[in-house]
């Protein structure tokens, strides 16, 4: 008679994380620890992963609020407005191990102040950003006899990181040094190309100066 095959069990923890140096665009790699208890070795995981950004878990200075007015709305308000934020979803595939493993969860960052997680990272002075990952997917095993096995992963499966402010800005600052990204309508950028030619001004920190200044 057959042996039956024991479902592994999975747990996760986010170890660190980091700025890749020499990715091609704002990258951070998050140190993902992946531990089997029962069932046979991992040939291969497929995983899920949804990070969300647990806001009401942090204090926030009176700087930081008044940045986080276009989400959140008034002080006063924020027992009702201050929610939870979904930052990003990816998927990874995970490599075959006996009993534990470090796997590289790489997330792009955007500096495109339209979206909602890069304007709240950028509203921070300091601190930490407590997170959130749940993780779901199949996981590929080797059964009683070797034979390949697979199951899936609940969403029930989490883990949470208090991500340090700094290392978000300097992700930020390793690609767009000293400088933030502001999208327009096309047509409000061909009037200001327009406004910067018949002013023949060298740059736009001119363009938005002399605005600023209302000249």
């Amino acid at each position: 008679m057959a042996t039956a095959a024991v479902i592994p069990s999975l747990g996760f923890a986010v170890q660190d994380a980091a700025r890749v140096e020499y990715a091609a665009a704002p990258t951070l790699r998050f140190a993902l620890h992946i531990e089997r208890v029962g069932g046979g070795p991992i040939r291969s995981i497929l995983l899920d992963t949804q990070i969300q950004i647990a806001a009401r878990r942090r204090s926030y200075e009176d700087a930081d609020r008044d940045k986080l007015f276009d989400l959140f709305g008034r002080r006063e308000d924020w027992g009702t407005t201050l929610r939870t934020l979904l930052w990003t979803r990816t998927t990874l595939v995970v490599p075959p191990f006996e009993h534990d493993t470090v796997a590289d969860l790489d997330i792009p960052c955007t500096y495109d102040l339209d979206v909602v997680a890069s304007r709240y990272f950028d509203a921070l002075g300091d601190g930490e950003v407590p997170l959130e990952f749940l993780f779901s997917g199949s996981v590929f095993y080797a059964g009683p006899e070797g034979a390949l096995q697979t199951a899936r992963i609940s969403w029930e499966q989490e883990a949470e990181y208090r991500l340090p402010v700094r290392v978000w800005k300097a992700t930020m600052d390793g690609h767009f040094p000293g400088t933030a990204w502001l999208r327009l309508p096309k047509r409000s950028y061909d009037r200001l190309c327009a406004y910067k030619a018949r002013g023949a001004l060298a740059s736009w920190d001119d363009v938005v100066d002399r605005l600023l200044e209302g000249r």
